[in-house]
């Protein structure tokens, strides 16, 4: 026992984190955070024992459905990664394909039962983000308009089960879902022939819906009372982060460049969650998720984002 213990993050359990991503699961706590501001829950500051409990369930939701979908999405890109990329954990055989398959059917169970624990709202949307993603790993991440549309409405889902924390204000305000599907469909678009390069028709149309991301902003804050001027300075330097990182892919379209440009969106979701703290809550809030930013980074040093 104390020789499995002592592995740490060395060994298997080291391959296991490699596989979930867990730079890109600091994005989607962000994405919960955001939802539940979105939600107002944080408006009327009544925290109970209750209330963080739900909290705590949801976080732990996303990190089960994201680590899951994540982990699937490598099984089902065996077979092309031992040809393209074979230093990755399953094709080098680091992990064995039926261990990560189970690892990524245990996290799948995690999610959802963490999610029905808070809600049987909050379980469909997690059973429907899980159904989703598989859907996305199976079929839909090699075509050119649903891959994007997919993979958006997989995070679009995530802000939602942040939302239903609140369900009267889900319906309320759901339709603000759309800003992290499109900008989630950037960056899938930026992301496609990320090994071969050349894409750079996609990246136009992803800087577009980048530019579309911030026209929501302003209409959200005339239809549902976003406080558009304390999240502007968390919106600019989104907006600014992503504008260089695919200008840069852009002009030197080349895969290293197109990777970075994707690891900065993908990093850069927490800044955009912290768009809605800060404009629906207060900018005390959305701060401590900036937190999340440099952690996410550092976890990026070790293990893979894209």
């Amino acid at each position: 026992m104390e020789k499995g213990i002592s592995l740490g993050w060395s060994g298997k359990w080291t391959h296991y984190l490699t596989l979930m991503r867990p730079a890109n699961v600091m994005t989607a706590l962000s994405d919960i955070l955001g939802g539940i501001a979105i939600s107002g829950f944080f408006s009327p500051a009544d925290w109970s024992s209750s209330s963080l409990t739900h909290i705590t369930l949801l976080l732990l939701s996303t990190i089960g459905l994201y680590g899951g979908g994540i982990v699937f999405n490598d099984v089902f890109d065996l077979e092309e990664d031992i040809e393209s990329r074979p230093e990755r954990i399953l094709p080098s055989g680091k992990v064995a394909y039926n261990e990560a398959v189970q690892l990524g059917v245990g996290l799948f169970v995690i999610g959802i039962g963490a999610a029905v624990t808070v809600s049987l709202l909050s379980g469909v949307i997690a059973l429907g983000i899980a159904v989703l993603a598989l859907c996305y790993n199976k079929f839909g991440k090699h075509h050119p308009f649903f891959g994007p549309l997919n993979m958006g409405i997989c995070r679009g889902g995530n802000l939602l089960l942040g939302m239903s924390i609140l369900p009267d204000h889900l319906f309320q305000n759901g339709y603000i879902v759309l800003v992290p599907i499109i900008f989630i469909a950037a960056i899938t678009l930026t992301a496609q022939k990320e090994v071969s390069g050349n894409n750079k028709s996609a990246i136009l149309l992803a800087m577009f819906l980048d530019i579309l991301v911030v026209a929501m902003f302003f209409a959200i804050s005339r239809l549902s009372g976003l406080n558009l001027w304390v999240a502007a300075p968390f919106l600019i330097l989104w907006y600014g982060l992503n504008f260089l990182a695919k200008l840069k892919a852009y002009q030197t379209n080349r895969p290293d460049w197109i990777k970075k440009a994707v690891k900065t969106g993908v990093l850069s979701l927490i800044l955009l969650n912290a768009c809605y703290i800060a404009g629906f809550a207060n900018w005390f809030y959305a701060l401590p998720v900036l937190f999340l930013l440099p952690i996410s980074v550092l976890l990026a040093k070790r293990f893979a984002v894209t």
